[in-house]
């Protein structure tokens, strides 16, 4: 059995004067990498125009940061949002909420398969958000990795034999803590190998929407839990029976079911025109 991990872990990777690569900006930066090779593997596999990955990728980064910001000042310091409204996008960026990047990358997928027009290409809004949800979840565990590398978004006090010391968050007390970011991170690559191994079976036979229900029901599902055992971000969510993370994942949650009933009853109701939709 362990005794408490002492997590003392420098945020900062190596500077070269006054500028400085952290763990998780480099994490941040290696989940989209990683999910442009998935992306033109899938591309490839499915005949689709390689080249598009090209833009899907750019859509794909002022999405999700856009929304994530934008989510976070919207969702937790609304009042920032009224007196600067640049601060969405000037650096330094120092909230990103998942709930606004969800809505982000929704949107911003929307608008790439109108502007592919998707029924032409077959780069339909159900066809790109389905693979999408499969490098999403993987940049997921990246991120959520790089949370643990910053000793931030801790979890609560407990003294199970897994918990983590976190010596460089000085906001809370040096004691033994729930490594909820490590306990995300987990859930999130289980998920990218679960939703891999369904593209795979199925490939273009995937049930439209079927991978997003799924990523969505899992990730804000868990996210809902995993809200227990981490402290609230900002104070007023304190004198709340909920909080704004656990508020947020119920209506993501129902939205996943929908798409996952939905995407099983147009293939029972057309099973020949599922994999061309």
């Amino acid at each position: 059995m362990l005794q408490y991990v002492i997590w003392d872990v420098d945020p900062e990777l190596f500077h070269i004067g006054s500028f400085s690569v952290r763990w998780y900006g480099l994490l941040f930066a290696l989940g989209f990498l990683i999910g442009m090779q998935i992306m033109t593997y899938i591309f490839k596999k499915e005949n689709k125009p390689v080249t598009d990955t090209d833009t899907l990728l750019i859509y794909m980064v002022v999405s999700t940061i856009l929304g994530a910001r934008l989510g976070h000042f919207l969702f937790y310091e609304p009042e920032i949002l009224l007196k600067n409204p640049l601060e969405v996008i000037l650096p330094p960026y120092r909230g990103l909420a998942s709930h606004g990047a969800a809505v982000g990358i929704l949107t911003g997928l929307w608008l790439y398969s109108r502007r592919k027009n998707s029924q032409a290409t077959g780069q339909t809004f159900f066809w790109v958000t389905d693979r999408i949800a499969i490098t999403v979840a993987l940049a997921g565990a990246c991120i959520r990795f790089g949370n643990l590398m910053n000793s931030e978004i801790v979890g609560r006090p407990t003294d199970v034999p897994w918990a983590f010391i976190f010596m460089n968050n000085a906001e809370y007390e040096k004691i033994p803590r729930h490594p909820a970011q490590l306990y995300e991170s987990i859930s999130c690559l289980i998920l990218f190998f679960i939703l891999l191994w369904f593209w795979n079976r199925n490939k273009e036979q995937t049930p439209r929407g079927s991978l997003l229900g799924i990523f969505l029901i899992w990730v804000f599902t868990l996210r809902f839990f995993y809200e227990y055992l981490k402290e609230n971000q900002v104070a007023f969510e304190n004198n709340m029976a909920l909080n704004m993370g656990q508020i947020l994942s119920i209506p993501v949650v129902l939205m996943g079911i929908y798409f996952l009933f939905r995407s099983y009853q147009q293939k029972t109701t057309h099973p020949d025109t599922v994999g061309v939709k």
